[in-house]
């Protein structure tokens, strides 16, 4: 607990906790939908889009690699969805097809262009996340901190509209309710999401922060509403527990919390069994 205390006298500590918090809270509310809607894949199918985005960006010399990052990834979000609802193209072929373009387009621009002389080690940070959670700038942190609020402010804001979305998409449109670009909005804070948690676990395991608190809310909750409150609750408490343990252990941020995710489900599955 003192060696605890002591790391947070630091500001960049507490950078990281601000930010993995907010990170974890809008994830965990937008898996609930990924999750009822049989999409939780597009989250490791953008990360790779992501991952691609980003070498470009150190191909081209950009400093701040969102700039090009956030826009790359909410355009090719936006056309999963297009060519998911396409009878050509399935959703699950359409996001295997972009991720592994993406992925592969991006590996061999480090390699044709390399910004470092080490290149495995960009790649490995990059795909498994680093400690850059604890390097963050202050800018960086203002703009995690305004995108987590937005996101959050547009759930809440929607929240009706995406339940009916999520649970009846037809009957949503046969009342009226303008599915195209509620889905279109949700595909774009899905982006934002998954450009934010790059920094926290890494391409390969952001789906994990969007996937792990909705199914372990499932184990325990059957209304949706209970189920997005919990996930929220199960994703923050991981979040927080994985970057202190992190800190402590001097372990990988992303896989810390990936494992405190995993242990958080396991918990529900017997909670689950003992309630019944």
């Amino acid at each position: 607990m003192n060696t605890l205390v002591t790391y947070l006298a630091y500001p960049f500590v507490r950078y990281a906790l601000i930010v993995g918090v907010l990170i974890a809270l809008c994830s965990s509310l937008l898996g609930v939908i990924l999750v009822l809607k049989r999409f939780s894949y597009i989250g490791d199918g953008l990360s790779h889009v992501a991952f691609g985005a980003m070498a470009i960006a150190a191909v081209v010399g950009l400093t701040d690699k969102m700039i090009l990052t956030l826009p790359i990834t909410i355009v090719c979000a936006i056309l999963l969805l297009w060519t998911g609802q396409n009878t050509k193209i399935k959703g699950d072929a359409a996001i295997a097809m972009i991720s592994v373009g993406a992925l592969a387009v991006g590996y061999l621009l480090m390699n044709i262009f390399p910004s470092s002389s080490n290149i495995s080690g960009d790649v490995c940070t990059t795909l498994f996340g680093s400690m850059k959670i604890l390097t963050l700038t202050k800018s960086e942190v203002i703009l995690s901190i305004v995108l987590s609020i937005v996101v959050v402010v547009l759930f809440v804001c929607f929240y009706n509209r995406f339940f009916a979305v999520t649970f009846d998409e037809s009957f949503a449109k046969a009342v009226g309710t303008k599915t195209n670009l509620l889905n279109l909005l949700i595909a774009t804070i899905i982006a934002v999401i998954i450009v934010l948690a790059m920094n926290l676990v890494g391409s390969l395991l952001v789906s994990a922060l969007v996937i792990f608190p909705a199914l372990s809310a499932m184990r325990i909750f059957k209304s949706f509403r209970s189920v997005t409150v919990c996930s929220a609750v199960i994703s923050v408490i991981c979040a927080l527990s994985g970057i202190i343990l992190s800190i402590l252990l001097n372990t990988p941020v992303g896989s810390t919390i990936v494992v405190t995710d995993i242990a958080a489900f396991i918990v529900c599955i017997i909670i689950g069994k003992i309630r019944g």
